[in-house]
């Protein structure tokens, strides 16, 4: 059973979550890179059943919700979104590349020109620093069968001014691994831990700065363990530019 000092004492509209300026907020997820088994003709259809990192969008979404009542919060596929949605604030999870979508957020993110990418093929985030050297962050797996086991994944959590609309943001939560994307909404969504990391970032950024935050993730007996990015050794990188 959880004590009282165990929770949050903010409400989510007073955290990082909170877009004062109460513009239209679309979450956007890759698209699944197979199909999904009924088609829109089917009875059976279901819309969600072609997102990525479903996780990541409920916990967000209903946060998000709470923390703008009464603002449009909007979620599609990276191969759908229109002008509006792009003119909007923009929350990209897990890269939400993939597909037709690819092309769209990988737009968004050049135009970011964030120093640090994502790898999928290795999987890992490949950092860049002063003078060109780099630093690569991995995840950790441990041999089993039929399939490794993941024990530690890394979470980027990074936001910046809308490149097509400098009056709205855009926020990147993703991981090497969709755990590692949930645990980057989780940073500040989970009642134990929002306080701390959103005053964390407050200490640090300005509302108009780009910044990011790699952290380690660790993953217990399959749950994904919410990163505490003042806790020692569980931000791996950091980085700002003042906007």
């Amino acid at each position: 059973m959880q004590r009282a000092d165990e929770l949050t004492t903010r409400a989510p509209w007073e955290g990082m979550w909170h877009f004062g300026d109460r513009a239209p907020i679309t979450l956007v997820c890759a698209r699944r890179p197979v199909e999904p088994p009924a088609g829109p003709e089917s009875p059976d259809y279901v819309e969600l059943a072609a997102y990525r990192d479903l996780d990541a969008l409920l916990e967000l979404h209903g946060h998000v919700c709470a923390a703008n009542p009464g603002v449009a919060v909007h979620h599609r596929l990276a191969d759908e979104l229109n002008q509006s949605d792009l003119t909007n604030h923009l929350v990209l999870l897990g890269g939400a590349g993939g597909a037709g979508g690819e092309r769209t957020t990988g737009r968004i993110l050049a135009a970011l020109k964030l120093p640090v990418v994502a790898d999928p093929q290795v999987p890992a985030f490949r950092m860049t620093g002063r003078g060109g050297r780099s630093s690569t962050f991995r995840p950790a797996l441990e041999p089993g069968a039929p399939d490794p086991r993941l024990t530690e994944d890394v979470a980027l959590f990074c936001r910046a001014p809308n490149p097509f609309n400098r009056k709205r943001s855009v926020t990147v939560c993703n991981g090497n691994y969709g755990r590692g994307t949930y645990a980057a909404v989780r940073t500040l969504t989970d009642p134990r831990f929002r306080d701390r990391n959103g005053a964390y970032l407050e200490q640090r950024y300005g509302p108009d700065d780009t910044y990011g935050v790699l952290a380690r993730v660790a993953i217990v007996a399959g749950e994904v363990i919410t990163p505490d990015w003042t806790q020692a050794g569980t931000v791996l990188h950091e980085w700002s530019t003042t906007g």
